[in-house]
């Protein structure tokens, strides 16, 4: 094993947090000393750190003198003044600003003058935190995530004075721990839970227009982009008490910036105790551990289908004229639709009312297709209605859709659809990261792939999709609704306009 970069780590709190930072810790070789104040959370914390090692000994993961050096080289501290010899001490406890300062103004009295000093906060300035420290320079973030073990990328984060050299450090230390550094500038969420602001948002004020309910929004975005839990999922698994207040925290230290406006919906819900899976009941309901999903609506039954009619304007025209002839559709070819026919449009970012009024198709008739994605690359289809659409048409398109065995999800009425404004919203704000350099192109990606389990980084979503059809979303979607949360970043804007690689960094 390589001489650990700090040969003693001291870490104050030993919730699930602190366990693991001390666990990756010892596995690196470093003397830890885990401190909180109260003593019987040492002890368990050591007993259920003890216990895991134990259980990758019996799984043949680790060999067992090396679980005996990590449990001899954790050990308790029962006061403060015990981290006096630590090279490097971690704070993990409670999110609250005059907590944290107060500790640190104690720690800085303890440990010697070469001591590096690091906050594992996930919400607070790291500059705000070191404000009144005497020695700001030698005190940084080191935000890493829960499980510590598994989840395997740590955000190093400069605080307006910290030396860059403590950066360096922590960073080598980081992979030193098996885990991924990545370099974040000190602003509100730094990388992950600023990126992670747009698929939860996003899909709250899709449910909050009427367009579809949880759900199906789950099953969309899983099954057309490969996200591996839908946003009212994943809302569910970490908990609202837990993600509503780190998205009004966001959005306020960004002073009410629009990108990240917060939901009504999860602000009722967290006053009412329906807070997700622990509690048995958030977005879904759970019995035993398991989800309790409604069974999708059946594809149907139509006896006589009329032909269709593409607009001219549809996106990938051709490839949904292929998928159509595929599924063995009627398709008429004239320069307009026959008053029998099924209408079918495929915008990027307007609504289908939108394109109805503009292209001069009858309403009643029109039905949108979202053909942002390759349909050979996706495993659900995605029909939008308007409010004037017919009951006959509405059934016809999503019985003809469902033809070769597809899923086919058919919502209301939506600048976007679902995927296109999820995805963009996402891309968007990953731009502006970027622009504001609050980190490097790829770091933003590593962070988030390892941080948020996404298919693919924000930056690598927007290439695959092609930057000018992201800002084609976007500036539709400012257009039908008005809102400044929709304006494209500068980075995402000139990229798409030129034609370069949103991952492109300028020297």
């Amino acid at each position: 094993m390589e001489t650990p970069e700090f040969k003693t780590v001291g870490i104050v709190g030993a919730g699930a947090m602190g366990r693991g930072i001390a666990q990756i810790a010892a596995q690196a070789g470093s003397t830890v000393l885990l401190f909180d104040t109260q003593a019987a959370a040492i002890e368990q914390a050591r007993a259920a750190i003890a216990a895991q090692w134990d259980r990758m000994v019996e799984k043949g993961k680790l060999p067992a003198d090396a679980a005996a050096g990590h449990k001899a080289r954790l050990q308790p501290a029962a006061t403060l003044a015990e981290l006096k010899g630590c090279d490097l001490v971690v704070e993990a406890i409670v999110e609250r600003l005059d907590v944290k300062k107060s500790l640190f103004a104690e720690l800085e009295g303890i440990v010697g003058e070469q001591a590096v000093l690091a906050t594992n906060t996930s919400s607070l300035s790291v500059t705000a935190i070191a404000a009144d420290l005497q020695r700001p320079q030698r005190f940084a973030g080191y935000h890493f995530f829960n499980p510590v073990p598994l989840m395997k990328v740590v955000e190093v984060i400069a605080g307006l004075k910290t030396d860059a050299a403590v950066c360096q450090r922590l960073a080598a230390y980081a992979r030193q721990m098996g885990h991924t550094p990545v370099q974040a500038g000190d602003t509100p969420g730094f990388i992950v839970n600023h990126a992670g602001r747009g698929y939860g948002t996003e899909a709250l004020r899709i449910v909050s227009e009427g367009v579809a309910d949880f759900a199906t929004i789950d099953r969309i975005l899983k099954d057309q982009m490969g996200f591996r839990l839908g946003p009212f999922e994943l809302f569910d698994l970490t908990a609202l008490d837990v993600s509503h207040p780190v998205m009004e925290s966001i959005y306020r230290q960004y002073y009410d910036e629009p990108r990240y406006r917060p939901s009504v919906i999860t602000a009722q819900r967290l006053a009412g105790g329906v807070v997700g899976k622990k509690k048995g009941e958030g977005f879904y309901k759970y019995d035993g551990g398991s989800a309790q999903v409604a069974p999708e609506p059946p594809v149907p039954q139509v006896a006589e289908m009329p032909p269709v009619w593409v607009s001219t304007r549809a996106a990938r025209r051709a490839e949904l004229y292929q998928l159509l002839k595929d599924l063995g559709a009627k398709i008429e070819t004239g320069q307009s639709p026959s008053p029998q026919a099924l209408t079918l449009v495929a915008p990027l970012g307007f609504d289908i009312t939108t394109v109805a009024v503009v292209e001069r198709l009858d309403p009643a008739r029109t039905v949108g297709i979202d053909m942002l994605v390759d349909d050979k690359a996706t495993k659900r289809r995605v029909l939008a209605t308007n409010p004037a659409t017919r009951t006959d048409m509405r059934d016809a398109a999503h019985a003809l859709f469902a033809r070769d065995g597809k899923a086919v999800s058919v919502i209301r009425d939506s600048g976007g659809f679902v995927t296109q404004r999820v995805v963009a919203t996402i891309v968007n704000i990953a731009s502006d990261i970027c622009q504001q350099r609050v980190c490097s192109p790829q770091d933003l990606e590593t962070a988030v792939t390892l941080g948020l389990g996404y298919p693919l980084g924000p930056l690598a979503m927007g290439n695959q999709l092609g930057p000018a059809n992201v800002l084609e979303v976007l500036f539709n979607m400012q257009t039908v609704y008005g809102d400044p949360r929709y304006r494209p970043s500068p980075w995402l804007r000139r990229r798409g306009a030129i034609g370069l690689s949103l991952l492109h960094e300028e020297s």
